[in-house]
């Protein structure tokens, strides 16, 4: 076990405005020190590189990319630490003693690999979305945490880079890879890692069909048929795309993830 975690906290960007300035000042603000900063910044022109704070533990890396996931793998590869955990530009720490709680669980963990993740707050909605405490595999069908609030091995991302193929659930075909393929031990926190800005590319209604067609794609990648009809039989039977409807809406969305949070709490 170690006794000292590292992380490596990754930015990527690309004409970012004020809301880099405002991920690096929250990940900065973190009491807990050990951990490096890496922007890897696409040929930004609006001036935010400019205005990047001093310090050591930041690393700026400019190089063209195709894609965000592209730009993601880019990063990865100088990284040093133990744990990788990306950070949109706009998304935030939830609060200043994250890294310093999920350091605690870290070390009390054996030398394997492991994903640690915890809860997201959604500012868009004003909405705690909580992570179930345990992952399997109607978890991985349906709902598995949020990226900004899962620390990675570092092995793990530079074992598999992001599919680029796929643009939009590049992340969760990661997060399957990890569970199925690598089999590592997926550890819930028990705390709320990131607040998550939302509204991004993949929440645009034009990429909503492209969207379920990956989610299709990389399900059968890694399950069975089986396991498929199960997961797909219970969704319909739970009225899914209700409830999916519901975790959106500005009006039922607090209740909705209120009653889920009870739910995987009890």
């Amino acid at each position: 076990m170690k006794s000292n975690i590292q992380f490596s906290i990754i930015v990527v960007c690309l004409n970012p405005g004020e809301k880099l300035k405002e991920t690096l000042e929250s990940i900065l603000s973190q009491t807990y020190t050990d951990f490096e900063v890496i922007i890897k910044d696409g040929g930004s022109k609006d001036g935010s590189l400019e205005q990047l704070p001093k310090d050591e533990r930041i690393r700026l890396y400019c190089e063209p990319d195709k894609s965000i996931y592209e730009a993601m793998n880019q990063a990865v590869q100088h990284a040093n630490a133990d744990y990788v955990l990306f950070m949109n530009c706009g998304d935030l720490f939830h609060h200043d003693t994250v890294l310093s709680e999920a350091a605690v669980h870290m070390q009390k963990t054996a030398d394997k690999l492991h994903v640690f993740y915890g809860d997201t707050y959604s500012t868009k909605n004003d909405t705690l979305i909580a992570s179930p405490r345990e992952i399997d595999g109607f978890t991985c069908y349906r709902n598995i945490p949020c990226h900004q609030s899962c620390f990675y091995a570092l092995e793990l991302c530079k074992n598999k880079p992001y599919e680029t193929s796929l643009r939009i659930r590049a992340d969760y075909d990661h997060f399957l890879w990890c569970y199925y393929v690598a089999k590592a031990s997926m550890n819930y926190l028990g705390i709320t890692v990131s607040s998550y800005e939302g509204g991004g590319y993949s929440e645009s209604k034009e990429n909503q069909k492209r969207d379920k067609e990956e989610h299709r794609q990389i399900v059968e990648t890694y399950m069975s048929k089986s396991e498929l009809f199960r997961y797909r039989a219970i969704m319909a039977l739970t009225l899914a795309p209700l409830r999916s409807a519901m975790a959106e809406s500005p009006v039922f969305s607090k209740l909705y993830h209120g009653v889920k949070q009870l739910i995987y709490r009890g």
